[in-house]
């Protein structure tokens, strides 16, 4: 199967590379910012199977001109994406009465304008039976408890939660399923930017392997909806 995966340099995005490279057949391009990370990731990916199929890709989502460039490396290993995992996310934690404008729209720009338009792009690729899982925050769902200082995160992520169901609504002739993950804690540099000192009781490891195998069945079951994936709140 083809993959994309965003936000691939660390945390769950990189394990989730690391977990899906491991089965045969599996080609995989992986996008994020950090080049080291990516450079990293590569490395490791060929250690756990010298035959995976992996293109490393350094983009930032909030750079809009250049998606078309990026859409061209793309191609460059496939034509054809069975599934899309928008995973990349950004985290400010800050009182509410602190956020200034180019906070609120760092934040924005890629949780979720970057997932909309990165997801408009990479759609044409897209075809019967393929999967867009977007990665969410339990934060990001109505009737949750939020925390002080995640009002821009969790503002972002309830937008993800919507767009996820109007999406699948506008795909479903084209038989393209739209699926939501809203995670709870798991242990992640972004985790414990937003809960210092707290441990959370799910790994970016056992996660990844949650996520990898519900992008490859979880359209089997379900289409436009948002799915809490969480043993506990923070």
């Amino acid at each position: 199967m083809n993959f994309i995966i965003t936000g691939a340099s660390k945390g769950i995005g990189s394990e989730l590379v690391k977990t899906l490279c491991r089965h045969k057949g599996n080609q995989i391009v992986a996008l994020a910012r950090s080049i080291d990370g990516l450079r990293r990731l590569a490395a490791e990916c060929q250690k756990l199977n010298p035959s995976c199929k992996i293109l490393t890709i350094e983009f930032d989502l909030a750079q809009f001109d250049f998606y078309p460039f990026i859409l061209q490396k793309i191609e460059t290993l496939f034509h054809h994406c069975d599934v899309l995992v928008n995973n990349a996310g950004k985290l400010i934690n800050l009182p509410f009465g602190k956020i200034e404008p180019q906070d609120f729209d760092d934040v924005f720009n890629v949780n979720i304008k970057g997932l909309f338009f990165f997801t408009q792009l990479i759609l044409p690729l897209m075809e019967k039976g393929g999967h867009i899982v977007n990665i969410s925050s339990i934060g990001g769902i109505t009737g949750s408890k939020k925390f002080p200082g995640l009002t821009a995160y969790s503002s972002s992520k309830g937008a993800v939660s919507v767009f996820t169901e109007a999406l699948a609504e506008e795909l479903f002739e084209s038989e393209i399923s739209v699926n939501c993950l809203a995670l709870g804690g798991v242990h992640t540099d972004m985790f414990e930017k937003a809960f210092p000192g707290v441990k959370a009781q799910q790994t970016p490891q056992q996660i990844a392997q949650f996520i990898a195998e519900f992008a490859v069945t979880g359209n089997r079951f379900y289409n436009g909806k948002v799915l809490p994936v969480s043993i506990t709140l923070p």
